[in-house]
């Protein structure tokens, strides 16, 4: 597996996929060797000095603490990175649109965390193992970095985050979910959570089905009647980012708070829960026989 980048940038910049190409040879994405890091820095745009979000040191921290903790159990890393990298990179949810941002972190912070994370542990029709470049400076939900940041994002509960830790534990939920729109509505992304600790849904046929289920069934139920949310207050987000540079390191043994947001309504988790459970009977499972 490769080393860590010899010359770690102390805080974030903005990469440019263009501007990263040339980074992503093929000794970093089959493991073999990594990059300096000196000629990667000349490229990076920089982010405003005064900001502390970004800092690097701890996020470099919480990728080492991760490759030792999880390091017989590469997938199990999601469940305890995502809310961790949520709590410690507080950002907006513009900020957190920017690829630019994950690209850096990934390419000039942490590329030997994305190899050891995503590199194939069998050969492919013959050729050697091989990091897919998408895991570097992919779409949101393939990146390595921002789907974990997303799904933390997403499937909390306020301030709760250990709903993350059971969504994650599904990497077919978080692809799947993360991919729709309609996973923006906090009762839907709990419910789904409820359903799979249920049971009902579990392997990745399953909650796609499910995924399609409630996708047609939104078209003409609107799930704001069925379930209604708390209106969300700007201004706890506004607070939660403005207060990083105070905030004391991400716990390692615990589950760090988020911001400090109204829970979603118990009342509206059960309804929706109940009401995807059933639609699954008649959910669209590959493979699955029809319902008579």
């Amino acid at each position: 597996m490769i080393e860590k980048p010899h010359h770690l940038p102390q805080r974030l910049g903005l990469l440019s996929a263009t501007a990263a190409d040339p980074f992503l040879t093929e000794d970093l994405l089959k493991g073999v060797q990594g990059h300096g890091g000196v000629d990667l820095a000349k490229v990076v745009e920089p982010l405003p000095e005064e900001d502390a979000r970004w800092e690097v040191e701890p996020l470099r921290e919480l990728a080492e603490d991760a490759m030792h903790e999880f390091h017989d159990n590469r997938t199990g890393a999601d469940g305890w990175l995502a809310p961790r990298l949520h709590a410690a990179l507080r950002l907006t949810r513009r900020e957190a649109a920017d690829r630019r941002l994950w690209n850096h972190l990934a390419l000039a912070v942490a590329p030997d965390y994305v190899v050891w994370r995503h590199l194939p542990t069998s050969k492919t029709d013959q050729n050697e193992p091989r990091t897919s470049p998408a895991r570097f400076k992919g779409s949101l939900d393939r990146q390595c970095f921002s789907r974990l940041w997303w799904a933390a994002e997403m499937f909390r509960n306020g301030k709760d985050y250990s709903p993350v830790v059971a969504a994650c534990a599904n990497q077919d939920l978080v692809h799947s979910a993360l991919r729709r729109d309609l996973i923006d509505h906090r009762p839907t992304a709990q419910a789904l959570v409820r359903v799979m600790e249920r049971g009902v849904a579990v392997t990745g046929r399953e909650i796609e089905g499910l995924m399609t289920a409630i996708n047609a069934a939104g078209a003409t139920l609107i799930y704001d009647v069925l379930a209604a949310d708390e209106p969300r207050d700007p201004e706890v987000l506004r607070q939660w980012v403005g207060d990083a540079e105070s905030a004391p390191p991400v716990p390692r043994h615990s589950l760090p708070d988020g911001p400090d947001e109204e829970p979603v309504p118990e009342e509206s988790v059960i309804a929706l829960t109940d009401y995807f459970a059933d639609l699954f009977e008649t959910a669209p499972v590959r493979g699955r026989k029809p319902q008579e």
